[in-house]
């Protein structure tokens, strides 16, 4: 039997940041991926439609740190950012548009051709949201303090950021209402214009079971600001040749490092000796030796499937129990003969409203009604279609003169109420987003060539996240930070002895961030 310092289960970019990490420290490490390719939710495949470069499951980077950047030479590896200017196109049925992230001045402009108020109040709202973010972002690289069985260092580490909080003195309120409460009536409070507040509500659902109005979505909000590109904070970028550019770099650098990778690998159990890991056994029947394990599954995979559940103390078990991994969150795939030709903004050619994510939303009260649906278990009949098209700025990803469309659906509940996800139900959902889509764009299912249609029981199956939720587990704030994954264990180790958490089940969270794998990293070196 093989053994390892450490083996890593699953290669996501959080389980290759970890891999990679150690790997730095001279510790002999074993990734184990189920699938046929690295890069876990954020990949590549050329298997989709024959000539195209398809980001089957996460579409854009921005939340990835730029420490791991620096650290690991992801640039030396073909890692490259593409810049999205404008950042977003937001039409609308009267023939008007909103096209935000573009520089400061124009998009105060547009902003005014639907209110002059929200135009001048909205670089207040950025800079109120860049003061919580400076309090919170340093938060994403530590360890988070154990609540249940504080240290010194825990206490101090509390301090800090009560401290941080502090400093923000009338503004407190509102970043704790950002970090607990909903959108919808923090954008309300802020600004007047339906067009302008659903454009920036549809940020607070993505990947979550919930409409604006839900408590929880202001952080999922919040989230989506806290990156940068190339050093520009709250730029969202594509990645050259498709979210697998990040992931096939970090192989690369983590092969370079001497991580041995094997794909086609799947775990079937963490063994456990004396109540400590000893290694791992495969489907195959193979099995590997070490002292250390880092799951980059989610919590019900890694506890529920590939742990004994007698080996965890019964408060661990009850709170895994109430992690939520309710998910609605659908991703369809297409290939275009052309680009869709929208009638506020006309042209096929690349142009501005093609580069960033195009927003088909006319207000808040249509995602609260699609959320209608699929709260009774149905899905949306009117979804709310999020698209991105990143061969308009990625030549690379589709042949000459062909395109790439990724379209993020809400919602389209994992359990329906009228039986399963069949063909039929696929193709049906899929045919209601593309109605959408035709309505700002007439002649844009004419110019379809293909469709790949994942529903969450799709992702779930695919990438192995329980329920499709792509957060590998609810975001909200009884599951955040220092409850993430549970009271006392937010800090990578669990209970047994040398198995630690890597992904996003750990805190921070969700998102292509790469944090929980450094901060697991860090962790794991201290022994």
């Amino acid at each position: 039997m093989k053994t390892y310092d450490a083996i890593v289960i699953g290669a996501g970019h959080n389980g290759l940041v970890t891999a990679c990490y150690l790997a730095r420290a001279k510790r002999k490490v074993l990734v184990l991926e189920r699938r046929y390719i690295v890069g876990g939710a954020c990949v590549t495949e050329e298997r989709t439609f024959p000539g195209f470069k398809v980001s089957t499951a996460a579409y854009v980077n921005s939340l990835f740190r730029p420490e791991i950047i620096r650290d690991l030479r992801l640039r030396d590896y073909g890692f490259e950012l593409l810049e999205r200017n404008p950042a977003s196109f937001s039409p609308f049925l009267d023939g008007r548009y909103l096209m935000l992230g573009s520089d400061k001045r124009s998009e105060l402009s547009e902003i005014a051709k639907f209110s002059r108020k929200d135009a001048e109040r909205y670089p207040e709202y950025e800079r109120m949201l860049e003061r919580v973010a400076a309090v919170i972002e340093p938060t994403l690289l530590q360890k988070p303090p154990n609540v249940t069985r504080p240290t010194v260092f825990d206490l101090l580490s509390m301090a800090k950021l009560g401290r941080g909080m502090q400093k923000l003195g009338s503004e407190m309120g509102e970043a704790v209402e950002i970090l607990t409460g909903a959108a919808r009536p923090i954008l309300d409070r802020w600004f007047e214009s339906e067009e302008l507040k659903a454009t920036l509500a549809t940020d607070a659902i993505i990947g979550a079971f919930a409409p604006p109005s839900m408590p929880g979505t202001a952080y999922v909000l919040f989230h989506h600001v806290m990156g940068e590109t190339n050093g520009k904070r709250g730029v969202w970028a594509y990645v050259r040749g498709g979210m697998g550019g990040l992931t096939q770099a970090l192989a690369r650098a983590a092969a370079d490092l001497g991580v041995e990778i094997q794909t086609e690998s799947e775990v079937s159990k963490i063994v456990v000796k004396d109540g400590a890991v000893s290694g791992v056994a495969l489907t195959n029947g193979n099995e590997y030796a070490a002292r250390a394990v880092a799951s980059n599954a989610d919590c019900n995979v890694t506890f529920n499937k590939l742990l004994e559940r007698n080996l965890l103390p019964p408060e661990f078990v009850a709170a895994l129990d109430r992690i939520s991994y309710a998910s609605a969150s659908a991703k369809i795939n297409v290939a275009l003969e052309r680009l869709p030709n929208f009638t506020a903004l006309p042209g096929t050619e690349a142009g501005p409203q093609h580069r960033g994510t195009v927003h088909l939303c006319p207000d808040q009260d249509f995602i609260e009604r699609a959320y209608d649906d699929a709260k009774y278990g149905m899905p949306s009949r009117e979804p709310v279609v999020e698209c991105t098209m990143p061969s308009a700025v990625d030549a690379t990803v589709a042949p000459p003169g062909k395109h790439l469309m990724s379209m993020f659906v809400q919602y389209a509940p994992y359990a329906r109420k009228d039986g399963p996800w069949t063909s039929a139900a696929k193709d049906a959902f899929a045919d209601a987003c593309f109605d959408v889509v035709e309505r700002y764009a007439p002649g844009f299912k004419s110019g379809v060539i293909d469709r790949q249609v994942l529903t969450p029981p799709d992702l779930e199956e695919v990438f192995g996240l329980t329920g499709g939720n792509i957060f590998q587990g609810a975001m909200s704030l009884d599951h955040l930070f220092m409850f993430r994954p549970a009271p006392g264990y937010a800090g990578y180790r669990m209970p047994v002895k040398g198995l630690y958490l890597c992904g996003s089940a750990a805190h921070p969270g969700g998102g292509v961030m790469g944090a929980p794998g450094l901060n697991a990293a860090k962790e794991m070196l201290r022994g």
